[in-house]
Formats: structure tokens, C-alpha cells, sequence
């Protein structure tokens, strides 16, 4: 198989968002207790929180992370969250039936992101909260002092404000599953008002409201129509969540970056119908705030437990090749996103895996992830791409090998990243980048393997990752590289003076 990507500098599409490749903590399963806190831990800081995790979390350069929820969210009052931990009280976690010790809440997580070299994008429950419990958890977080909730802040023990720029308000409120679910016009009204006082609060923030959380649910797209009708001139970005797993066919799981393109396009044409309904100037932008492979079929009863073991998916090769098809399309769209959250992060449906008292290590899904949040960084160009075409059941004809480039022009550097989604041929790939004038290989992975089902653990924590490649050299800026079968590539070139 042949396939040739032309690199034209000029070809723009838009820069990176540096907040492109952040993650999500909820209160769910293990993802917080025994996940970043466990006190007793052998590794555990003077305040709980696993030093091993921290150094992974560290690695993959996340600018910001979701938190606290997610379905945890709709029913969650901050409120619970601070103060002394000893008065803390112990509630009922609806959503995912637990019981929620409340002993992490906004100051200890805060604490955590300053460690784990990250930034929080908060979000207020608009499920059983109120527009005002919403205004005031700003309050608490990002007025100076003077006042009953930002004096208390500093009480427990901040003297300096979070500054927490970014807020989400509700998560999923589409979703019958969700608690208090609301429907688009009653939720709109109320996002909309939850939004001004927010920002009446601190006028600095950005919000978030909730788009589609699937392209299954019915009233998907009608819902980002008339949620953006009622707060358009209110907000800053709509969310819009999504999923895959395997149903069976390799191939169609392999081609998930075709339905991802695909609701991102439809999202996109939902806005564009507002604003142009509203007459407005401004772009609607997108918040990708939950995207990842997630087998939901594994979501298991279990009985009223602190931390138990729900949504604990042990990511496979194929998985993490998913994964990156799904960063490309991330990258390929971010004229559009400009936050997306990898979710979630620590335990639960994610990269890094703890077990109490025991080590942490990388899931296969944590390498290309990390790849995207280190190198992606500069301006995404549109390639000129010439590749064979593979037959699919559920997609018809998809490109056997997808691509997005990325040119920092600061550092002088383009970076290429590849999906061979072919399972049995090598891509003979040609990339030029002859208009960038005389330019050197200088670094190259690739992530594959002979067994697609092949994990990561403890035991082997290495079994799976990304591993140097041979480099090619070439005097005109033209590259030869075979990019083998189901392989994920990252490719790294110098522009010479």
C-alpha cells in the first residue's frame, strides 16, 4: 500500500489550543480515592496524595482538568467539600451508587493540580444546585477576600484566590440518566441565568454549556439548537461528549474517527444555525470535554461501597490505536475545539492505572495521549493526503491511514502523526515537506504489535508503548517511511536555517 502526504506551510487551519489536551477527575469509583489520594500510601505526600501518580500525571503536560464531575456533579453540593474534615458529612452518591466520604473538595484538589503541574475548569451542578449555589462557589474560589465565602476560603486555609477560569455548568443535562435531567428550553432558561451570575460574580471566567452527550440520544442535535437559542450571548462554548468500544468488527472500531468527524461537524452546523438565527458576529467554539474509549457494557451492579471498582476498562492495543485516530480528529478539528478532556484520567475509564497499596502504570491509551499533549503544539496544517481506501460495515470506504501535521513555527519543528488502520499491509508513505525548505528527521515512534488485544500492568507495564524508529535522512525534504500494519506514528522534523 502507497500513500503520499504533501505539507504545504500555507495550508493553515488554525493554532492549537493550549487547553486542547486537558483530562477529567470525578468522584466515580477509584478515580479519587486510592486513585490521587490515598493516605498510607508508601509514596503517599504529607497530604494523602500518591507521588507515582502524580509524576505520570506530570508527564503528559495536561493543562487542565475537569473536576468534580460529571453524573457525580448533578447531585453534589460543594458545600460538603470544605472546611474541617472531621465535619465533613458523609452523603449518598446517587449517580454512581457510592457513598461519598467528601474528604477531596475544591481546597484539597486545587492543592493537588498545583503538584500535578495542571489547572482545574470547574463546573457547578445544575441537576439539584441553583444558579446561585453556582455564583457563590466562584465567590469562594476567585474573589480576593472581603466577603462571607471568599473570607471562608481563606479561613480554610487559601489565603490567595484559584483564579479558576473555566467553568462548566451541568454536565449531561440531556441525558434521562442524569439526576434531575431537565429538558433543553427548561435547562437553556437555566444555564442562561446560572451563566450571568457567574460571570456578575467574576467577570474573567469563561462557561461551558452542555451540548450532546451522544449521537444516539434522541434529541440529539435539536438539543444544542435550542439550549444555544436561550444562552448564546451568554456563554463561550458548548460541551460535547463521546465514546466508542468495540462491538466486534476491528475495522469499524478502527474507523471511529469517522463518527467523531462527523459529530463535530453536525455540532459545528447546530451552532452556525444559531448564530446566524441571532445575527451574530461571534463563533460559537466547542468543548470536547469527555472523549475516550469506554466498554460501557462493563458498568456492573455493585453494593453501596466508598471507591468501589466500577468503569475500571484495561485498555488493549487496538484501544490505544482508537485513542489516536481520535486525537487526529481533535488536532484535524481545532479551528473549532478549543478545550477537549481526555476522561478521565486516574482508575477509572483511563491512562494511568494505582492500586491501593501497590504501584501505578501506564495504560496503552496513555502513549499516544501523550504524544498529542507534548508535541501537538503550534499551528495544525492541511495536508494534501493520497491514500488507499478500506471497506468498513458500518462507515463504507474510510482512509486506510489518517494523519494530522502540526507546525510550531517558534521551535522551527513539524510534527506528522499516523494511523495505519490496516490490520494486515504496511503503508509505503511518502511526506513531503518541500516547502519548508531544507528540513531533518530527528525523531520517530511508532506503537504496534502483532496481538491487538495485548495490555499493559502491573506486571508488564511496558508490554505496550510507544518505542523509537529508524529515522530517515533525505536531501530534499521528501521522506520515504514504512508505517507498519494497525500502527501509531509519530514523526518529528527539524527546519534546517
Amino acid at each position: 500500500m502507497k500513500t503520499k502526504i504533501t505539507v504545504e506551510k500555507e495550508f493553515t487551519l488554525a493554532q492549537v489550543s493550549d487547553k486542547l489536551f486537558g483530562s477529567f477527575i470525578e468522584h466515580l469509583g477509584r478515580a479519587i480515592y486510592t486513585g490521587i489520594y490515598e493516605p498510607g500510601h508508601p509514596l503517599a505526600d504529607e497530604q494523602g496524595f500518591r507521588r507515582d501518580v502524580i509524576e505520570m500525571v506530570k508527564e503528559l503536560h495536561i493543562p487542565l482538568v475537569r473536576y468534580p464531575g460529571g453524573n457525580y456533579l448533578s447531585g453534589y453540593d460543594w458545600k460538603d467539600g470544605i472546611g474541617p474534615r472531621d465535619k465533613r458529612p458523609a452523603r449518598l452518591d446517587i449517580a454512581w451508587h457510592s457513598i461519598e466520604p467528601n474528604q477531596i473538595g475544591i481546597d484539597e484538589f486545587y492543592d493537588w493540580t498545583k503538584k500535578a503541574g495542571t489547572a482545574i475548569m470547574g463546573a457547578v451542578n445544575m441537576g439539584t444546585g441553583t444558579p446561585r449555589d453556582a455564583a457563590e462557589l466562584v465567590e469562594y474560589c476567585n474573589f480576593p477576600g472581603g466577603t462571607y465565602w471568599s473570607d471562608l476560603r481563606k479561613k480554610n486555609g487559601h489565603a490567595e484566590p484559584y483564579g479558576i477560569k473555566t467553568w462548566c455548568i451541568g454536565n449531561e443535562m440531556d441525558g434521562p440518566w442524569q439526576t434531575c435531567h431537565l429538558e433543553a428550553a427548561d435547562y437553556g432558561k437555566k444555564a442562561r441565568e446560572t451563566a450571568k451570575m457567574m460571570k456578575f460574580t467574576d467577570n474573567s471566567i469563561e462557561c461551558v454549556v452542555c451540548g450532546s452527550s451522544s449521537t444516539s440520544i434522541p434529541t440529539y442535535p435539536e438539543w444544542d439548537r435550542i439550549v444555544l437559542e436561550y444562552t448564546y450571548d451568554n456563554v463561550d462554548y458548548i460541551s460535547i461528549h463521546r465514546y466508542f468500544e468495540n462491538s466486534g468488527d476491528d475495522d469499524d472500531f478502527l474507523a471511529s474517527f469517522c463518527d467523531m468527524d462527523n459529530f463535530i461537524k453536525t455540532s459545528c452546523a447546530a451552532a452556525d444555525y444559531v448564530k446566524a438565527l441571532k445575527r451574530s458576529s461571534r463563533t460559537m467554539y466547542l468543548s470536547f470535554d469527555e472523549w475516550n474509549v469506554w466498554y460501557q457494557r462493563n458498568m456492573q451492579e455493585h453494593p453501596w461501597l466508598t471507591a468501589p471498582r466500577i468503569l475500571e476498562d484495561h485498555y488493549s492495543l487496538l484501544d490505544a490505536l482508537v485513542l489516536g485516530g481520535m486525537a487526529i480528529t481533535l488536532l484535524n478539528h481545532a479551528d473549532r475545539i478549543k478545550i477537549a478532556c481526555l476522561a478521565q484520567l486516574i482508575n477509572v475509564i483511563a491512562p494511568i492505572f494505582a492500586e491501593p497499596g501497590k504501584g501505578a502504570y501506564r495504560q496503552t491509551i496513555y502513549w499516544p495521549f501523550r504524544d498529542v499533549s507534548v508535541f501537538g503544539h503550534g499551528t495544525v496544517l492541511t495536508p494534501v493526503v493520497r491514500t488507499a481506501k478500506k471497506l468498513t460495515k458500518k462507515y463504507g470506504e474510510v482512509p486506510a491511514v489518517v494523519f494530522s501535521v502540526v507546525y510550531d513555527e517558534e521551535s522551527g519543528e513539524v510534527t506528522v502523526f499516523a494511523l495505519n488502520t490496516d490490520k494486515k499491509e504496511t503503508s509505503e508513505t511518502e511526506i513531503s515537506l518541500a516547502s519548508f525548505g531544507k528540513t531533518k528527521m530527528f525523531y520517530r515512534t511508532e506503537m504496534t504489535g502483532t496481538d491487538l488485544s495485548q495490555k499493559n500492568s502491573l506486571e508488564t507495564p511496558d508490554a505496550v508503548m510507544s518505542r523509537p524508529a529508524e529515522l530517515v535522512q533525505s536531501d530534499n525534504s521528501s521522506y520515504t517511511v514504512q508505517l507498519k500494519p494497525a500502527s501509531w506514528n509519530v514523526l518529528r522534523f527539524k527546519i534546517e536555517k
